[in-house]
């Protein structure tokens, strides 16, 4: 055994973990080396005045006091009980809120005109400007976005105008359906939304 091995093995051998055939090996290194014998006296000297100290208790009311000055678990605030007690009205307002942040996001974003609808065929378009010529008839419903409107003719179904402007119905307009004007993001969700749900319940 070298003398490096044997210093490490010397602690293992204080603390008891050194196998038999090591512990053999040690004794015979020691036995032959001075050096290293010095230097387990002085460690077996040292190691015998730690173990003899006397160990120093905890006094039992210790934990006690630690656990007092420990901070007090923070109660859950009023709302988070409230909404695990409502798991599901919780997540449709969440659903909601996330539905109208996206609605408003794209209302604000989209300023070009759009037209839409199943018959534009005869719907002329200047500019900004959505009309329905005198002695012409559009069927469906007609919606347009970011746009005024003007009706000559004849519209078979609903008028949408969104974010624009619908000029006073000429003598000549009929329109058979219902005439919506939105002017608001809010109304804008809502728009979107019962569109959402009358397609889900009539399935068109």
């Amino acid at each position: 055994m070298k003398c490096n091995v044997a210093v490490m093995s010397m602690h293992d051998y204080l603390d008891g973990d050194l196998a038999r055939e090591e512990i053999i090996q040690l004794q015979q290194h020691l036995r032959e080396c001075p050096s290293c014998y010095a230097r387990y006296e002085a460690l077996e000297r040292t190691d015998a005045l730690v173990k003899a100290q006397p160990k120093e208790k905890a006094p039992q009311q210790l934990g006690d006091r630690i656990m007092k000055a420990l901070p007090s678990p923070r109660r859950p605030a009023a709302w988070t009980s409230w909404v695990r007690r409502h798991p599901a009205v919780s997540a449709a307002a969440i659903f909601m809120v996330v539905m109208l942040s996206s609605f408003v996001s794209m209302w604000n974003q989209s300023q070009e005109l759009s037209v839409s609808g199943p018959d534009l065929q005869h719907v002329v378009i200047e500019g900004k400007k959505v009309i329905v010529p005198a002695g012409q008839k559009v069927s469906g419903d007609l919606t347009v976005v970011n746009g005024d409107v003007q009706v000559l003719g004849d519209l078979d179904g609903n008028l949408t105008v969104i974010d624009g402007h619908l000029t006073p119905l000429a003598s000549t307009a009929h329109i058979a359906g219902e005439i919506k004007t939105i002017d608001r993001a809010v109304d804008w969700f809502w728009y979107k939304v019962s569109s959402f749900f009358g397609s889900l319940a009539y399935g068109s």
